[in-house]
């Protein structure tokens, strides 16, 4: 029970929704597991399910032949989706991979989508969820811009410290675009 209130808080930082309505939202959810380095989605693949991950890590990427572009990460209490996969009910152009062993609770978008219709206060819920994460993906671009890699350095640790040691430090400098090896020294010599 702990996950689900733990979980519960995180979807009230977007919309102060109602315990009854959460328990609509999770009442109908399935479980599923994935392996450590296996695909939750593929490029050319629609997204199906939203995932809501109760364990593990997971990434979003594209790969060129040289290099892995990182997207984004979730871990709980966070959900995991191609969003304009899932949105639109289109091809994916990205992956999603499993970076450790991971469960996952689902919804079908056709499930999803009754449930929009159903309640306002879910409805409301998601749009500001996919508000934030358009702020967020705003924000990375800014300073990626904006920023010395020292400072999205120190922005990334202080946001999501945990996955300094969860995920391979050469996804993290994908992810704020720094050079592995500056990535390296910044682990080693900055002290958060």
């Amino acid at each position: 029970m702990g996950g689900l209130m733990e979980r519960y808080h995180y979807f009230r930082q977007f919309h102060d929704i109602s315990s009854a309505d959460y328990r609509l939202l999770i009442e109908n959810l399935q479980s599923r597991s994935f392996k450590k380095g296996e695909s939750i989605v593929v490029p050319g693949q629609i997204q199906r399910e939203l995932y809501f991950v109760k364990s593990g890590v997971q990434m979003a990427h594209f790969d060129t032949d040289d290099k892995t572009y990182v997207i984004d990460f979730s871990h709980f209490p966070a959900l995991c989706a191609i969003a304009e996969s899932f949105s639109f009910q289109t091809p994916s152009k990205y992956f999603i991979t499993c970076l450790t062993d991971s469960e996952m609770e689902y919804l079908s978008y056709e499930h999803l989508q009754k449930l929009l219709d159903q309640s306002r206060e879910i409805e409301r819920l998601f749009r500001r969820m996919i508000e934030a994460m358009l702020a967020d993906m705003v924000n990375l671009h800014i300073n990626l811009r904006a920023m010395t890699i020292e400072e999205r350095y120190l922005t990334f640790c202080r946001k999501s410290p945990q996955l300094l040691h969860l995920v391979p430090h050469k996804y993290i400098a994908s992810y704020l675009g720094i050079d592995p090896t500056n990535f390296s020294k910044l682990f080693n010599q900055v002290k958060i």
